[in-house]
């Protein structure tokens, strides 16, 4: 079945309907599950919970998260040499469901962190691809592009509220299992939705990208890139430096593992003698945006740990007499994304027509410095907390609007200028590498979730206050530094 060109999804081609509702389903089951996550595990086990201490579920929910985005490299890799970005979506699927029915079952927490392991192998296979395929559907490039990444990432978003709306509720007012066991459900239904409507695909994604002789380069780059970090993080813990027995040493190790297979890559992409200089400056820019990333991404995925401890622990949640769970003011970054991403999607378009739409690296500082400011609103709210008393949902709120507007300003404009700056033969690899940016920015947030200390809430407005100061510095850094990267981007836009 080929893709009619005249049938279209919203003004899209109708092939981003099948992308759409697929990544929606997939991520009803993820956001759902991230919301209760960190919940379940410093939960008492009398209480149903897993009973661990916060600095160990913070790095357990920190390996996990950067887990789920550093396997998107050897996802992209896979899809590009091997088997295709459509079955790469399927099989991660089918992963990602089995993990969620491993996790609903109870017992014994290494039989959980076998079900996490799941989810974040399936969804290395599904995220990069899925995602490269939306740009797929442009070839033509430019502010459409742009348009149609912020639908999708609205698909993104809706599925999140239903997944944070339903999990939580089950979670944490009736059983965690059941909470986990509706993310499989999700999964299941947009496995399904793939299978029926990828037709509207026509041929896109079906085979390999890369060159058949391209395929033992690109498997000796990422080997060797993880086994100079396999020996230096050996050195590590041999020097007495990191502690890989206990959760908090693994992240610290893992941290150096996504550091040093990013320097390896991009090194040896630079390298690579076939690449013309234009596309050397375009990866060099790819760099920048996955350092941006990074840190953008240590701030906003406090979300599901640092917020998420500060919602249920020092936030009055009662509304007309019910206290709501606390997952549920997570949807405030969703709700936001639903009705401001068509908006900001048309606003690019717009700006565009007109000649004045800002460029990527631009509107990355805008990103940062939104994520910054809602991180500000929180040191006010840790302030009411120090002083003894609960803090009111509005500070939560506020900081998640923020978040949103930032979000929109960077994640889907970050993914198309990946897309389009990318070269040929790195096209799913550099989509995956930009997912480990958001690797090392989850892994982060965890470590940075470890220093939450529930006991010491005088020390809160302080670490609030060292988002603020590093998300607003890289902000200013990528607003100052626009132009020139502008220079190097060529004639993408």
């Amino acid at each position: 079945m080929g893709m009619n060109e005249n049938k279209t999804f919203l003004g899209h081609p109708r092939g981003l309907a099948t992308l759409f509702f697929t990544e929606m389903w997939e991520r009803t089951s993820f956001y759902g599950m991230r919301a209760i996550l960190i919940l379940f595990m410093t939960t008492p086990a009398a209480q149903q919970g897993l009973g661990l201490d916060t600095e160990t579920s913070a790095a357990v929910y920190g390996l996990y998260t950067a887990a789920v985005y550093l396997l998107s490299l050897p996802g992209g890799w896979l899809a590009d040499n091997l088997i295709g970005q459509r079955r790469a979506i399927w099989y991660g699927g089918v992963l990602i469901m089995i993990g969620h029915l491993i996790l609903a079952i109870p017992g014994d927490p290494n039989i959980f962190f076998i079900g996490l392991g799941f989810v974040a192998a399936g969804t290395g296979f599904l995220k990069p691809n899925i995602s490269s395929i939306v740009g797929d559907l442009y070839p033509e490039g430019g502010a459409r592009r742009d348009a149609g990444f912020s639908m999708f990432y609205m698909g993104i978003n809706l599925g999140s509220i239903i997944g944070q709306f339903i999990i939580p509720y089950l979670g944490e007012k009736v059983n965690w299992h059941y909470g986990f066991g509706f993310a499989a459900i999700g999964m299941f239904i947009g496995l399904v939705q793939f299978k029926l409507t990828q037709g509207s695909l026509g041929k896109i994604g079906l085979r390999p990208k890369a060159l058949d002789e391209k395929k033992e380069e690109g498997f000796n780059k990422l080997a060797l890139g993880l086994i100079i970090a396999i020996v230096l993080i050996i050195a590590l813990q041999i020097a007495g430096y990191i502690d890989l027995t206990t959760a908090t040493g693994l992240a610290e190790g893992l941290g150096v593992v996504i550091v040093l297979v990013a320097i390896v890559y991009f090194a040896s992409v630079f390298a690579d003698a076939s690449l013309t200089a234009d596309e050397r400056k375009k990866s060099f820019v790819i760099l920048l945006l996955f350092m941006g990333s990074a840190f953008f991404w240590a701030g906003f995925e406090q979300a599901g740990s640092t917020l998420n401890l500060f919602a249920r622990d020092f936030t009055d949640r009662m509304i007309w007499g019910y206290e709501i769970p606390a997952g549920w003011l997570q949807n405030v970054n969703p709700v936001m994304i639903v009705v401001f991403a068509p908006i900001m999607g048309a606003l690019w378009v717009k700006l565009a027509t007109r000649q004045m739409n800002p460029s990527t690296p631009l509107k990355f500082g805008f990103g940062l410095i939104l994520m910054a400011t809602g991180f500000f609103a929180m040191v006010f709210a840790a302030k009411i907390v120090a002083a003894g008393a609960q803090a009111g949902m509005q500070w939560l709120v506020l900081t998640y609007f923020m978040h949103s507007i930032g979000e929109l300003t960077l994640s889907p404009v970050g993914l198309s200028a990946t897309t389009k700056l990318a070269p040929k033969k790195y096209y799913s690899q550099m989509m995956g590498i930009w997912f480990v940016g958001t690797a090392l920015g989850n892994l982060v947030a965890g470590l940075f979730a470890g220093g939450f200390d529930e006991n010491n809430v005088s020390s809160m407005p302080d670490l609030f206050m060292k988002v603020v100061f590093f998300g607003g510095i890289t902000g200013l850094v990528f607003v100052l530094s626009s132009r020139i990267i502008r220079k190097w981007m060529g004639d993408v836009q």
